[in-house]
This record gives C-alpha cells, sequence and structure tokens, in this order.
C-alpha cells in the first residue's frame, strides 16, 4: 500500500530541497550513525531515508545495497504521518500498509520496521531513521529512545550543513557587493585625480584611492584564505607594496621582502595603513627635483611570534627631522603601531628615512599604553 500523501507535501518537499542533500556523496557522521542504530537495535539493515517526491533516497545505508526505492516500497513514507514522531511494525506480513509492500511479498522477505522520523526545525518531517530484520521483532524501550536520540542527532548534522551553506552564499554575496563598491569609490577618484588642477589635491586624491585600493586587497586576500581571520603575510605586504608602486613617481621604485606566514585580519590591516602613509610622506617629501630613490619594505619574524618591519627610503630626509612625527601621516603610523601592540622608532636624516616597528603576528587583546606611552598589559 502506497502512503498517502503528506498534508504539507509542498511545504514537506521545500524543506527537504533546503538541505540540499539528496544525491550528495556518502559522509562518515551518517554512515557511523546508522551502523551505531543497527548494533544497538541488533538488526542487519539500517537507513537514513529521505522521502523525495516520487522516491525514497537514502543518504547512509547498512546492511542494504540500493541506494534507493519507489514509494511503492517505501515504508518510511508511512513513518511520516505519525503523529508522535515513531512508526514500528512488529510484522509487516499482518500490517495493512505493509502487507503487499514489494520488500514483503519480494526477494528481501522484510518482516520488520521501526522508523524515528526526522523534523526539521520547520516542524517538517523529511525521512527517517529506521531499523530493518527480514524476521517479526520489537524494539526495547531503551531501544526506541535510543533510536529517536539518533534521528536527531542526523538532523542536527543536516541542520548544520544547510547553516554553514547559506552562511556560504550571504559570505560570497557580501564580497560580491562589497568589491563592485570598493571599485566604484576607487575609479570614482581616479576620474575626480584626473580633473582637478591642483597638484595638493591630486596627491590627496591619490592617496585616498591607494587607500581604498589597499582595503580592496586586505578584503580579497580574506576572502581566498581557508581561515577567514587570518591572511598571508607574504601575499598581503606584496599587493599592497605592488598598490602602492603604481602610484609611485617614475623616479621611485618600491623594493619588499615579506615572511610566508599568516597574521590576524586586524594586524594586516594596521600595517597597510602605515605602508600607505610611510609612502605618501616618502613620495612627497624624499625624492626633491625628480632624484632617483628606492623605498624599502623588510620583515622578518622572530622566535618569540613577533615580527620586525623596517620601512626606510634613500631620499634627503624629512624636512623637519624626527620633529616631522607631528604631521598627520606619523601620527597616523604611530596610531596604528600602537593598535598593534608594536613598538615604533623614527629616524630622519640627510641619508633618508627610517621606521622600525616590532608586532606580534596575532591581535594582542587586553594592550593599551601606559602612562609613557610604551606599551603593557591593561
Amino acid at each position: 500500500m502506497k502512503a498517502p500523501k503528506h498534508t504539507d507535501e509542498a511545504e514537506r518537499l521545500a524543506a527537504l530541497g533546503s538541505f540540499e542533500i539528496l544525491d550528495t556523496d556518502t559522509e562518515e557522521p551518517f554512515d557511523d550513525v546508522v551502523k551505531l542504530a543497527s548494533a544497538i537495535c541488533g538488526m542487519p539493515v539500517s537507513l537514513i531515508s529521505l522521502v523525495d517526491a516520487d522516491r525514497q533516497w537514502f543518504k547512509a545505508r547498512s546492511g542494504l545495497d540500493a541506494t534507493e526505492t519507489t514509494l511503492e516500497e517505501s515504508i518510511c513514507a508511512h513513518a511520516l504521518l505519525e503523529e508522535d514522531g515513531f512508526l514500528e511494525i512488529q510484522d509487516a506480513t499482518k500490517d495493512p500498509r505493509t502487507a503487499d509492500n514489494p520488500l514483503v511479498t519480494g526477494e528481501m522477505g522484510l518482516r520488520y520496521y521501526a522508523g524515528a522520523v526526522l523534523t526539521s526545525t520547520e516542524g517538517q518531517p523529511i525521512g527517517s531513521l529506521c531499523v530493518l530484520d527480514t524476521q517479526p521483532n520489537k524494539l526495547t524501550a531503551l531501544q526506541r529512545d535510543t533510536l529517536r536520540v539518533l534521528a536527531r542527532q542526523v538532523i542536527a548534522q543536516m541542520e548544520l550543513k544547510r547553516s554553514l551553506q547559506q552562511a556560504e552564499l550571504m559570505r560570497r554575496e557580501v564580497d560580491h557587493r562589497v568589491k563592485n563598491s570598493l571599485q566604484s569609490v576607487s575609479a570614482l577618484t581616479r576620474m575626480q585625480a584626473r580633473d582637478v588642477h591642483s597638484d595638493e589635491t591630486r596627491a590627496a586624491l591619490e592617496h585616498v584611492r591607494r587607500r581604498i585600493e589597499t582595503v580592496a586587497s586586505l578584503h580579497e586576500q580574506l576572502y581566498r584564505a581557508e581561515n577567514s581571520e587570518t591572511i598571508n603575510l607574504n601575499a598581503f605586504g606584496t599587493s599592497v607594496c605592488r598598490l602602492v608602486g603604481g602610484s609611485a613617481p617614475p623616479n621611485v621604485r618600491i623594493a619588499s621582502s615579506w615572511p610566508t606566514v599568516d597574521v590576524d585580519a586586524s594586524v594586516a590591516a594596521a600595517l597597510g595603513v602605515i605602508l600607505n602613509e610611510f609612502a605618501a610622506n616618502t613620495f612627497k617629501h624624499a625624492f626633491p627635483d625628480g632624484r632617483d630613490g628606492v623605498i624599502r619594505c623588510h620583515a622578518e619574524v622572530r622566535e618569540d611570534s613577533r615580527c620586525d618591519l623596517v620601512l626606510s627610503d634613500d631620499g634627503v630626509g624629512l624636512p623637519g627631522g624626527v620633529t616631522m612625527s607631528h604631521g598627520l601621516g606619523m601620527q597616523v603610523i604611530e596610531a596604528s603601531a600602537r593598535q598593534l601592540g608594536g613598538a615604533f622608532a623614527l629616524e630622519s636624516g640627510p641619508q633618508g628615512t627610517k621606521i622600525t616597528l616590532d608586532f606580534p603576528l596575532q591581535d594582542e587583546e587586553n594592550l593599551g599604553p601606559d602612562a609613557n606611552g610604551a606599551l603593557a598589559r591593561a
């Protein structure tokens, strides 16, 4: 006897479809559940059966080769109609729902069925965790309770996978929108820079554009990273230096060396700000009258999980020496260094300007400046 359709069949099928699990590969967590169900219930066959519109498909199976059956052969479709979410048929030849079932009358000779319904968080029954036998049988109260618990674990695994899939879709959508927004703002800034007549305004707009593209590079690196909380310093640092180099005067080149190590996203963001501000100051002050010059970025990892960063140029030095540190650019660099929990030092003279910074590879929480400006535990 084929089971009648569920009263909320459309909603039930929509709930099943939302899991995107039909016809997927086998997975160990689900395989472990059916093996455990067979062992605990003492049954030769156990299945995670999902009832689709025209078939039942087995996400996991133990003791059975078939991967699906028709609805005419589905006893799980009957289980979906049970108000208490559990169906036990002790002798399938004597129950009108199963007496003419091909699995009962045919070669398999099925005689026993017990299934705990898999119910989604929306309250829709989508299948069952069931055990089967070729002879009449009966579960103990403990076995029935265990089968219900295992069924809840199956649906919890499915809900988790669905949540992760939805989160990934949302992440892709956010990435697309953020990327498009940053590209639009960068393009607008570039166009505005071409139209202005003031060199100072043009330089300011170019500086803004570099900041935007640094943020875009950080976003891209985070999106591609397997761990979205960390980013490869070599890839990010190289990308930022390439962006900075693209805005450099023709007489200035960038040379950089970065270790292949992962850092927190917040660390990478602060480093991007520091690189941009140092480059902006260097372009503006270090190489007057078109003289050739080099900006060098060198980072090296220490054994104590900290990193030494040296930014330098071979220009004429800051016009006011280290007193230039009171300028906005250097104040931004110093603030970013404090944000990193790092020690910051500035040197400037006729041979050029150099910034040294040592910082932790991971963001050190609860760090703040003490009364003397040194970094100490809060």
